[in-house]
């Protein structure tokens, strides 16, 4: 079933047709002061279909009537179609529309961009519109002054538009004349006077187009297709189309530096008072009591955190980043809670620890749970020695014997005794491994165990991206 459509196209051609005679004026009067000084009046124009109603009303119903003058009414003659300017009829152009982000607070448009849209334009169909312009006068004199001043205007043509919406492909056309009737009188006049009337005939040719088709596009919060770049980062190729079709901001804002801790991130001025990040650091926390930046004051200098989809960037010092999206903290607008995505996480190399402990200090059953299979600890001290003087007890190793390992150190129960799986002493190779407790991950450097990409990242090292 053909659904019903207006847009009322023929109507916005008879308005500009209308503008276009709508200022015309006559002079009464031949003297330049006096009762007889000359005077200007502005002639009106109105639209004159062929209505028996209408007519009615112009003449007060009453047959004696005479519409009064100087007048000018104008009426649709033709509509014919226009075959010369046939096209293909089944085309359909597309044609892409951003917007940009309109803030109704304070009126204004913002720099981030706001709905897009996909816009199908269907071919539309070519018209010739004939309309005709009658000129009332009631002598010689009114109608000179008129025609002079109208018959200028087409030489031979006057463009018009109908709409400024810039993607509508059918505003354009032209008035162009076609004839002038000097009058409607006749010789001889006989009996009757009736009042003298100009005609001109003029043509437009005009497009009637069908309903557009408008497609709102959505964000794309997740990739399901195969959409790399040449080195096969997919995250990569995403991020910098979006930043080349102008669709996300990238910023460092200000060169402010940020602390990173677990999931949680701040905006600091001087970040001297902060968590080191060592494994010894059991209770870390991102606050910085002295630093007072509110994360929506900070975003909103650039444009609108979209949770889910705007994103921190970490540069590390392999040339590589790691990337999370971010939501403001709910309880505190100082942090933001920080989701990395794993496939920019450096990747494990050892299997997940239970926790971090200090052997001096505990040990199974006393302040741990029982050993179990897998039961992994990293330790923060060294335990035993061969002499079985340090804490001979706590943790068995080989025939009964206490477990010997260093700090730093990971151990593993394989069901009978304790067992060193992660030797530091003299290991040279970067090493990962997870606290599946607590969710975070650790490098090795060498020398000691640091949280792999968490700690103080300098300005010029991060960025946000919108």
């Amino acid at each position: 079933m053909q659904q019903f459509f207006y847009d009322e196209q023929i109507r916005r051609f008879l308005l500009q047709f209308t503008r276009i005679f709508s200022g015309f004026q006559v002079e009464y009067g031949n003297e330049t002061n006096g009762p007889n000084a000359a005077a200007l009046l502005r002639v009106p124009i109105r639209y004159g279909d062929a209505s028996r109603n209408a007519q009615v009303i112009l003449q007060e119903n009453s047959a004696s009537s005479m519409p009064s003058t100087p007048l000018m009414t104008f009426y649709i003659s033709a509509l014919n179609y226009d075959r010369p300017r046939m096209q293909e009829p089944y085309h359909v152009s597309k044609i892409a529309v951003r917007q940009r982000t309109y803030d109704e607070a304070t009126e204004t448009y913002e720099t981030t961009q706001g709905n897009a849209f996909t816009v199908e334009r269907i071919m539309p169909v070519p018209y010739q519109l004939g309309i005709t312009l009658d000129i009332w006068t009631s002598n010689t004199n009114q109608k000179m002054q008129l025609l002079e001043q109208v018959l200028t205007l087409f030489n031979p043509s006057l463009e018009v538009q109908s709409t400024d919406n810039y993607i509508d492909w059918t505003s354009l056309s032209v008035v162009e004349l076609e004839s002038v009737q000097w009058t409607s009188r006749s010789i001889p006049m006989g009996a009757e006077n009736p009042i003298d009337i100009a005609t001109l005939k003029f043509t437009l040719p005009i497009w009637i187009s069908p309903p557009a088709k408008v497609k709102k596009l959505g964000v794309v919060e997740r990739v399901i297709s195969s959409m790399y770049d040449a080195k096969g980062d997919v995250n990569e190729a995403v991020y910098t189309n979006d930043l080349l079709l102008g669709t996300r901001v990238a910023v460092s804002p200000w060169n402010y530096k940020l602390v990173v801790i677990e999931n949680k991130i701040q905006c600091v001025y001087d970040p001297t008072i902060v968590p080191d990040g060592s494994a010894a650091d059991l209770t870390p926390t991102a606050i910085v009591e002295g630093s007072m930046l509110m994360w929506p004051e900070v975003i909103g200098a650039y444009g609108v955190l979209r949770p889910g989809i705007s994103q921190i960037r970490l540069d590390q010092e392999d040339g590589t980043a790691i990337v999370g999206t971010v939501v403001v903290d709910p309880t505190d607008d100082r942090l933001l809670i920080y989701d990395v995505d794993p496939d920019t996480a450096p990747q494990n190399t050892l299997d997940p620890i239970d926790a971090i402990i200090d052997p001096l200090l505990s040990g199974p059953g006393n302040g741990l749970p029982a050993p179990s299979l897998g039961q992994r600890y990293l330790l923060t001290e060294s335990t035993g020695d061969y002499n079985n003087t340090a804490n001979p007890t706590a943790w068995n190793g080989t025939n009964g014997q206490p477990l010997v390992a260093s700090a730093n150190d990971i151990i593993e129960w394989n069901g009978t005794r304790w067992r060193i799986v992660f030797v530091s002493q003299g290991e040279t190779a970067a090493q990962y491994v997870t606290n599946i407790t607590t969710g975070t991950q650790y490098e090795w450097t060498g020398t000691s165990w640091i949280k792999s990409y968490q700690g103080v990242y300098p300005g010029g090292t991060w960025m946000l991206v919108l």
